[in-house]
């Protein structure tokens, strides 16, 4: 994906982080004669929070060339294999589901759960649930790391990290690529009276700072796409009530279960996720259903450690994206491009997307780049969107009743893609011709659809009865404990390799 039409020009991205810090790698590994320069303020902290990723971010640091033992002890880095969702369904049977990233190896087994799906729909009771189907629910539950050297075929994973030292990974990797790095404030930004391009930044110490192209990664202060451009937001906030986090770090875990477990509580969910060092913990809910001071005492509860002296910190969200992320010459990634709320860890997903599709198609030598702006939006808009359906569908089948919060968010609009899936899944007909039609505007496949449907029990009442598939189960489970070793033990060696200086 190399871009000459970028060599020569300096690009200045505003504000580090793991956004800033990834945008600046991928410019400079695919534009090797482009100037990089990030600002860094010495005042703001990164948010830091989403500390767990897709299978996406793999490829970013395949792209890179970095393997994981360069890079998983420096960031207490694990494997993530799934999330797991405790507490989202009452039916019987569905109180819990695994979520995998889908592979090869799951080819003949998952083949018989969407069949059994598809049949339970329209002529009943079936072993359904996606827990006996997929290999990497037995082994996220071991505690096995999804690496093998004896498989033909690759297994899907994602990473559980700790974001700040993530963050400072980047920002030395970048800095070996070339990229110039100004530790400074931004205090305003100029822009041309003709058309209203970005020329030039004013920061506290170093003054005037010119580039050709500008990154905001500003977070949600969005300093030059909502402050200095005051592009319009299109708020996700009828669809997701969830606008509050509250978080808490607490012990490493012995077993390091290599899963996210995304646990359905009174007023939202609570993330854990298990890092080499640490386990990060936090409370995801709505401010309209519930205070701080009640979510911080329900998450400290729920983990078991009221009274105990565990610093917490608490955030505010604003979710929703711009229409508009890359504007005349500047292109707002991450938080200050949008949001959409952690539960399927989506957001490094979405950084390396856009900045990945701007590369791809700026072209220096057009007078007029509205067209190719218009294309990079539309399709960073269409991804986005079709991860608000995806999120929004574990709220809408959720069937919990004990708090108004649940109740409200089963009875909340559903965007029209999701509103035609769910139509096709309960009418027990044509959701395979509906998922064929809705194809270039989901972000999730066809078998994270069955895996969400199905795992919450979203069954008529006679087909809801948990069935285990033990041929299909045993299956995936001699396949796990075949191929696949201890997850700690591997990063143990990793850390060891680290530590002598084997990695590159």
């Amino acid at each position: 994906m190399i871009n000459k039409s970028l060599n020569g020009m300096h690009v200045a991205i505003v504000g580090g982080g793991t956004a800033g810090w990834m945008a600046a790698n991928l410019l400079k590994h695919h534009c090797k004669d482009a100037q990089i320069t990030l600002i860094e303020s010495d005042k703001l902290d990164p948010i830091g929070v989403g500390e767990g990723s897709t299978p996406y971010l793999k490829q970013f640091f395949q792209t890179l060339g970095i393997t994981d033992a360069d890079w998983m002890p420096e960031c207490d880095a694990t494997y993530k294999a799934g999330i797991r969702f405790p507490g989202w369904s009452t039916v019987a049977g569905f109180t819990s589901y695994f979520h995998p990233f889908y592979s090869q190896l799951d080819i003949p087994t998952a083949e018989r759960f969407f069949t059994n799906s598809k049949q339970a729909l329209s002529e009943g009771a079936n072993p359904v649930h996606p827990d006996d189907y997929f290999v990497n629910q037995p082994l996220a539950a071991q505690g096995l790391a999804p690496i093998s050297d004896s498989l033909a075929t690759d297994v899907d994973f994602g990473y559980h990290f700790n974001a700040a030292k993530l963050g400072q990974f980047l920002k030395k990797h970048a800095q070996k690529l070339g990229v110039h790095c100004i530790v400074d404030h931004i205090d305003s930004v100029e822009t041309c009276a003709q058309d209203g391009r970005v020329t030039r930044l004013l920061s506290e110490k170093n003054g005037p700072l010119n580039a050709d192209f500008f990154i905001d990664c500003t977070g949600f202060h969005g300093l030059i796409g909502r402050k200095t451009f005051q592009l319009p937001v299109k708020s996700y906030s009828d669809y997701l009530f969830n606008d509050r986090a509250v978080t808490v770090m607490t012990p490493a875990q012995e077993c390091l279960r290599s899963e996210t477990t995304s646990t359905a509580l009174q007023h939202g969910w609570a993330w854990q996720i298990p890092l080499y060092t640490r386990t990060g913990n936090g409370y995801v809910y709505s401010s309209r259903h519930c205070s701080p001071e009640q979510a911080q005492s329900e998450l400290l509860n729920h983990l078991g450690v009221a009274g105990q002296d565990f610093p917490v910190r608490h955030l505010k969200m604003s979710l929703g994206r711009l229409d508009e992320h890359w504007h005349k010459n500047c292109l707002s990634v991450g938080l200050s491009q949008g949001f959409i709320e952690p539960l399927e860890a989506t957001a490094l997903m979405l950084v390396q997307y856009t900045v990945d599709m701007f590369i791809k198609h700026f072209d220096a030598n057009k007078p007029v780049l509205a067209n190719n702006q218009n294309l990079v939006n539309k399709n960073v808009n269409t991804l986005t969107d079709g991860v608000l359906d995806y999120i929004c569908a574990h709220y809408r089948m959720n069937t919990r009743s004990d708090t108004a919060y649940w109740r409200e968010c089963r009875e909340a609009p559903m965007p029209d893609n999701l509103a035609r899936l769910v139509q096709a899944w309960r009418s027990g007909c044509g959701f395979e011709q509906t998922l064929h039609e809705l194809r270039g505007e989901l972000a999730y496949l066809r078998p994270s659809w069955y895996v969400l449907f199905a795992g919450m029990g979203c069954f008529n009442a006679a087909n809801g009865a948990r069935q285990i598939d033990r041929q299909a189960a045993e299956q995936c489970q001699q396949t796990a404990q075949q191929y696949f070793g201890d997850q700690r033990e591997l990063l143990t060696r990793y850390a060891a390799q680290s530590r002598a200086g084997v990695c590159n």
